[in-house]
């Protein structure tokens, strides 16, 4: 049996790449029940996508045929939800529109999952989480200024801007709907979800506490208490000393204390601190940096490999990490103190469990 805080939600996710199977795990470690209706040419429980698919079963479905759109139809009337993430239009053509499909369920809650939204001069354009990184100046600010940005995997577009939008926008959708009754349509752009993790930054340049300059940028791996350093075997070290009484008892530890006569924030003296640290950090392994530093509590730790980061004692303790199907896969969060998430199973094979899962939903 489904555990979580969303037990009993119907959703229908229409395959895609990326921000939309993410989103539609998540939905499911919560508990919702989802029917994923996969292309005929598709990679349904393979690849990376694999991990993002696990927990719903899989439907196949040619939509360029009529009694194909038409059991779709039926499948989509009978959820709560609906998540596509075509290019603007794609729905409509095939028929399963919101307008249609609202029409027959005025309850139905449509998310759709875009790269620059269902409006707007860019709406039909192509684009990957570097763009619209690029687009919403995300990208910009991310960096030391010495060379071109370095796009952040595709966390902070595709996941972060992306389905962790579309996911609050269908849990708040849901709760709406308790007073009115009804379903709406939910347009989550990632460039509109990359603007709004931009808030602090924007708030931060405009009242002059953030600089435009990368080299006087605070967090963005220019200031010595605020960046990674490599040790002299090889691995790192992240420092996030930033508050004044952590980078004091920083700079003690390394015997570098003739820089607190500087201001913290004084970026004059960035590029000499820096220097020094790192050329003290290379001369001895990360084990001997950490024996000394962890200890002081002040925002010092090692920067993990992934690999490295599976048997941390932290994450082990919490479960952080869970074996499915002999991968070990990051754990629901975040957790719950009655009614805890937990990840309903692998991902499915091409048309595995999709039947038995309209006949649970009395979908002919």
């Amino acid at each position: 049996m489904p555990e979580g805080p969303l037990v009993g939600v119907r959703v229908v996710e229409f395959a895609s790449i990326g921000p939309g199977p993410f989103c539609a795990m998540l939905l499911s470690d919560m508990g919702a029940d989802i029917i994923r209706i996969d292309r005929p040419s598709g990679v349904a429980g393979t690849g990376p996508n694999a991990a993002l698919q696990r927990g719903r079963p899989s439907l196949v479905l040619d939509l360029k045929k009529e009694s194909d759109r038409a059991l779709a139809f039926r499948a989509a009337v009978a959820a709560d939800v609906l998540i596509e993430g075509n290019r603007p239009g794609v729905m409509e053509r095939l028929g399963l529109g919101p307008e249609a499909l609202m029409a027959a369920n005025e309850r139905l809650i449509y998310g759709r999952m875009t790269g620059y939204g269902q409006t707007g001069p860019d709406a039909h354009l192509a684009g990957h989480d570097i763009n619209y990184l690029a687009q919403t100046g995300a990208l910009d600010v991310i960096g030391d200024g010495k060379s071109p940005p370095h796009p952040p995997l595709n966390l902070l577009g595709d996941f972060g801007g992306g389905a962790l939008y579309l996911a609050f926008g269908i849990v708040a959708a849901l709760y709406e709907r308790e007073r009115s009754g009804r379903g709406q349509i939910i347009d989550a752009a990632i460039v509109d979800g990359a603007a709004s993790l931009m808030a602090m930054v924007h708030g931060a340049f405009a009242t002059g506490s953030l600089s435009r300059k990368h080299d006087a940028n605070l967090l963005s791996g220019a200031a010595p208490f605020y960046r990674c350093y490599v040790c002299a075997d090889g691995k790192h070290i992240a420092v996030g000393a930033i508050e004044p009484q952590f980078y004091q008892k920083f700079l003690s530890a390394m015997e570098v204390q003739d820089f607190a006569q500087y201001q913290q924030r004084d970026a004059s003296f960035w590029p000499e601190l820096s220097a020094r640290l790192e050329a003290k950090f290379a001369t001895k392994p990360r084990e001997h940096w950490l024996a000394l530093l962890a200890p002081l509590d002040a925002c010092i730790n090692a920067a993990l490999t992934i690999e490295e980061s599976l048997a941390h004692p932290h994450a082990r303790d919490r479960s952080m990490f869970v074996d499915v199907a002999g991968v070990a896969l990051p754990a629901p969060a975040p957790r719950f103190s009655r009614t805890p998430g937990a990840i309903q199973g692998p991902a499915a094979k091409p048309n595995e469990g999709g039947r038995e899962a309209l006949a649970r939903w009395r979908v002919s």
